[in-house]
C-alpha cells in the first residue's frame, strides 16, 4: 500500500481540496507554489505506477477532474495558468501535479520547496474547495 492510499484511506492527514468517487485531490505538502496539488486515483490493489497504465476510460476521468480542480487553484490562488506534470517517480501510485504558474519557472521541480505551517496549508486547501464548489 501506498502512502497515497493510506492519505485516501484517512491513515494519513493531507489538505484534501476535492473527492469523488475515483479520485482524491491534496495539498503536496512540500509545494512548488502554495495550492500545489496532487491528484490520485481511488485505486484498489495492484494501484497503478504509471499513468498509461490506466484504462482509457479512468484516464480520460482522472484529466477531467483534475481540470475541475485546476479551476479551483485558478481562481483561489489568481495564478495565470495552472501547469500539470505527470512524473510519478517518488510515489508509485499515478498522480498528477497541478502547480499554480506565474511564469514557467514556477514549474522547475529542482526549485527549493516551499515550507507552509499547518495553519496556512489549511486556509490554501480551504479557500481552493470553496472555489471548486463556486464553479
Amino acid at each position: 500500500m501506498t502512502i497515497f492510499s493510506k492519505i485516501i484511506n484517512g491513515e494519513i492527514p493531507s489538505f484534501k481540496v476535492a473527492e469523488n468517487d475515483h479520485f482524491y485531490a491534496f495539498l503536496d505538502i512540500n509545494p512548488l507554489k502554495k495550492g500545489h496539488t496532487l491528484v490520485v486515483p481511488k485505486l484498489q490493489e495492484p494501484e497503478a505506477d504509471y499513468i498509461f497504465d490506466l484504462n482509457d476510460e479512468l484516464l480520460s476521468e482522472i484529466m477531467v477532474f483534475s481540470k475541475q480542480v485546476a479551476a479551483g487553484i485558478k481562481a483561489a490562488t489568481d495564478c495565470k495558468r495552472v501547469g500539470v506534470a505527470v512524473l510519478g517517480m517518488e510515489v508509485p501510485h499515478v498522480h498528477v501535479h497541478l502547480i499554480p504558474l506565474d511564469s514557467e519557472k514556477d514549474m522547475l521541480f529542482s526549485n527549493p520547496k516551499l515550507h507552509l505551517d499547518t495553519q496556512e496549508m489549511a486556509e490554501i486547501a480551504n479557500s481552493i474547495a470553496e472555489a471548486i464548489e463556486k464553479l
